[in-house]
């Protein structure tokens, strides 16, 4: 396992961020949160100043096994907006990796053109951006490559499945129940 990299533009939502990295950390997935705006802290969309790992210009992202992108405006669209960025997850598309994204954030795949014939999922609003998917409303979408989350809620079912996808649904169990994930269903 190399890492996955979790990309934090200024106005990224805090919740898909760093309940993702939580999840992905207690099921010892290496994370590496990527600030793509020149400056290690980032501002999240509630105004909280959260200390990146690293900062893109820095990171060499051929060890990467996933790509996650966390939602919020104007995070998203910040997101969609870094040119390297875009290139780096097309090569990653290229190689066959898995890509994550939640809330807004599917928009820069959609604006890629990468969900083609595809089933995803997004906020509420932003399926137009989807370009060629079958939006499906669901919390959570796993189609090909893509791993997609609806919104905020969406962060804890997402990141469960993406640590059952890289550790095994045993692993996943287990980080759900130390949680307690179970009890509010």
């Amino acid at each position: 396992m190399n890492k996955i990299y979790v990309f934090l533009a200024n106005g990224f939502e805090d919740v898909e961020a760093l309940g993702f990295v939580d999840v992905c950390r207690r099921a010892s997935l290496p994370v590496c949160t990527v600030s793509v705006t020149g400056e290690k802290v980032v501002t999240s969309a509630h105004n909280v100043g959260i200390v990146a790992d690293a900062l893109f210009d820095d990171v060499d992202f051929h060890d990467a096994d996933m790509l996650y992108l966390p939602g919020g405006m104007p995070g998203a669209k910040n997101l969609d907006n870094h040119t390297e960025l875009r290139s780096v997850i097309m090569q990653h598309y290229s190689e066959g990796k898995p890509l994550a994204a939640i809330c807004a954030a599917p928009l820069v795949y959609g604006n890629l053109g990468l969900l083609e014939g595809l089933k995803a999922t997004c906020y509420p609003g932003f399926e137009d951006f989807l370009t060629g998917a079958e939006p499906t409303g669901e919390l959570v979408v796993h189609d090909g490559q893509f791993f997609l989350g609806k919104g905020p809620a969406a962060v804890l079912q997402l990141s469960y499945d993406i640590v059952a996808y890289f550790c095994g649904e045993e692993v996943a169990e287990g980080i759900c129940k130390g949680m307690l994930y179970p009890e509010i269903f």
